[in-house]
């Protein structure tokens, strides 16, 4: 049996510059950390041939092309598993701390990025973590067709608060962000994140965005705009700002609502509204948009004021995550 255990991920500033109809002409960077809210999958040797994937539902199939969950599907076939052969049937279960449909955190990705993680383990392989972001964005957007970008699976693989940039020529990269210990931990304790209670496809948004984005100018100003803010953020961390923070988030969100009408909507803007009356020194709505999570940042001594002024939306603890992909668990059929 093995076992992946991958981190989602928390955008600060830059998302949708990670989409190729962006990133192929101005370069694109996004802002990130990596939380410890984990997707888990096992992979392990069926009794028979075939396969069993167990997520929100049971699939039982003796053949890949049947099985519905098209990254599972197309997973196994980009990595030659069949079900029959010397490994036989293969039995694929997944486990989340928070649902992985449109919460806004990189679920899908980090269950693609920890997928890929398992299942070359039971194959006998190591794959460094870069190699499991790229592949896992080949998986989901080659080959599964989805029409988002590529900071998910970078952030979820790699695990930590990075900048990572994408380039042109289609490359990415990652830069660590440097900063004082206290530093990092007063910007983790000042956040705070609430579930709006609604889930929305983030491939239907992005793909909205991405052709609004390709067709206006001012979009694409906006876009750099929140590029730029990118190593804003960055210097103001390493310099010992951490209240830098809530500036950005609130001047990034301003500048994401204005890409597309599907960003937001009147509850998450009346719910934004009362975390800033309340003391938040801004925010952000998490992913493409339209639901999933709002995180703020604010003075700890503003937390209790902020949390009742969005009652009664979920609020939800959270820590970063250093680590990114691993396998916890390992023990050879």
């Amino acid at each position: 049996m093995i076992i992946s255990k991958t981190p989602m991920r928390l955008s600060f500033v830059g998302g949708g510059s990670d989409l190729p109809s962006y990133y192929r002409e101005h370069g694109g960077a996004v802002l990130s950390t990596s939380i410890n809210k984990f997707v888990y999958l096992t992979v392990n040797k069926r009794f028979g041939p075939g396969f069993r994937v167990s997520y929100s539902k049971t699939e039982e199939t003796g053949c890949v092309a049947d099985i519905e969950h098209k990254i599972v599907r197309n997973t196994l076939m980009e990595l030659g598993i069949d079900g029959l052969g010397p490994q036989g049937g293969v039995e694929i279960t997944s486990i989340a701390d928070i649902p992985s449909r449109g919460s806004g955190l990189g679920s899908s990705s980090a269950f693609t990025v920890g997928l890929l993680h398992a299942l070359h383990a039971y194959l006998g392989r190591y794959r460094p973590k870069m190699d499991l972001a790229a592949e896992a964005c080949a998986i989901e957007i080659e080959r599964c067709g989805e029409p988002i970008g590529k900071q998910d699976q970078y952030a979820s693989a790699n695990g930590g608060l990075n900048i990572i940039t994408f380039n042109p020529d289609d490359s990415v990269g990652i830069e660590p962000v440097i900063a004082k210990p206290e530093v990092i931990e007063t910007i983790e304790s000042e956040l705070l994140m609430f579930h709006t209670g609604v889930a929305r496809s983030a491939s239907d948004l992005l793909k909205v965005q991405s052709e609004a984005v390709s067709a206006d100018r001012n979009k694409q100003k906006a876009l750099a705009r929140m590029v730029g803010m990118v190593y804003t953020l960055r210097d103001g961390i390493a310099s010992g700002d951490a209240s830098i923070v809530g500036d950005i988030l609130h001047e990034s969100w301003l500048l994401k609502k204005s890409l597309s009408g599907s960003v937001s909507n009147a509850l998450i803007d009346d719910a934004y509204d009362a975390g800033r009356r309340a003391g938040a020194r801004g925010g952000k709505l998490l992913g493409a948009g339209g639901g999933g999570f709002l995180v703020f940042s604010a003075p700890q001594e503003r937390h209790e004021a902020v949390i009742a002024s969005l009652a009664p939306l979920a609020h939800v603890d959270f820590k970063f995550d250093k680590l990114g992909a691993s396998i916890v668990f390992y023990q050879p059929a």
